[in-house]
């Protein structure tokens, strides 16, 4: 079984958050498959379904971001998931958004919700980072991840959204790298899409010669000789 965890904070004040964009992915996954309702498990919202050919167990930790590793914990210890069958998704403020990245492993990049599942289970698990980019300064990162997406991000994020959807079968079959690779194509504009996959339009022939136009340059160049030497001769004369 795979655990794959959505982080965030609970609650209808915190559920537009770009902090909670985990949140949001995996109850777009449940959604895509038609998950059973959640229900209170491990200090956390849970479901668990086949998603593609692969049981996996969904969770949201209702702890608050900065102690997500205890529920993580209870759940992949009843469960007896091993930490390389865990797969956490969450905001990230270095990547621009719409992108995403998977890896196992790494720091923590001062995302308390990580840092706390380290703190509970060790570090080798699988990260989907999703981006949320960053406000520009140190000083406003706190109200931008505590704050709402604006209504202008609405299209990308309910695409993102859609596409990790489309591909969590290959989370729960831990193919991470054709994951990400679905997820980019999916978020790909259509006309860049047709423009790659399109073949190089091969460079035309030359126009074959035509008898007709070889005879016509011929007599062209023979009129020209004829009235050189017609020139010269009346220097001469």
């Amino acid at each position: 079984m795979k655990l794959i965890v959505g982080l965030g904070n609970p609650g209808a004040d915190y559920a537009h958050h770009r902090h909670n964009i985990g949140f949001m992915a995996v109850e777009r996954i449940a959604d895509q498959f038609r998950l059973p309702p959640w229900r209170k498990k491990f200090s956390a919202l849970i479901t668990e379904g086949d998603v593609g050919a692969e049981r996996v167990l969904l969770l949201k930790p209702q702890t608050y971001m900065n102690d997500s590793g205890r529920s993580v914990q209870e759940a992949a210890h009843f469960h007896k998931i091993e930490l390389g069958d865990i797969v956490v998704l969450h905001d990230e403020l270095d990547l621009t958004p719409a992108k995403l990245r998977v890896k196992t492993g790494g720091g923590n990049a001062g995302h308390n919700g990580l840092r706390s599942i380290t703190a509970h289970l060790g570090n080798d698990y699988v990260r989907v980072r999703l981006g949320i980019g960053h406000p520009g300064s140190k000083e406003a990162v706190l109200n931008w991840v505590l704050g709402n997406f604006a209504k202008a991000d609405q299209p990308w994020l309910d695409e993102m959204l859609d596409a990790i959807a489309k591909a969590a079968p290959r989370l729960a079959e831990s193919k991470y790298e054709r994951f990400q690779s679905d997820v980019a194509l999916a978020l790909t504009p259509q006309t860049d899409a047709k423009a790659a996959a399109a073949p190089t339009p091969a460079a035309p022939k030359p126009a074959p010669k035509h008898p007709a136009g070889e005879r016509g340059n011929k007599q062209q160049n023979a009129i020209a000789e004829n009235l050189r030497k017609w020139m010269d001769a009346r220097k001469k004369d």
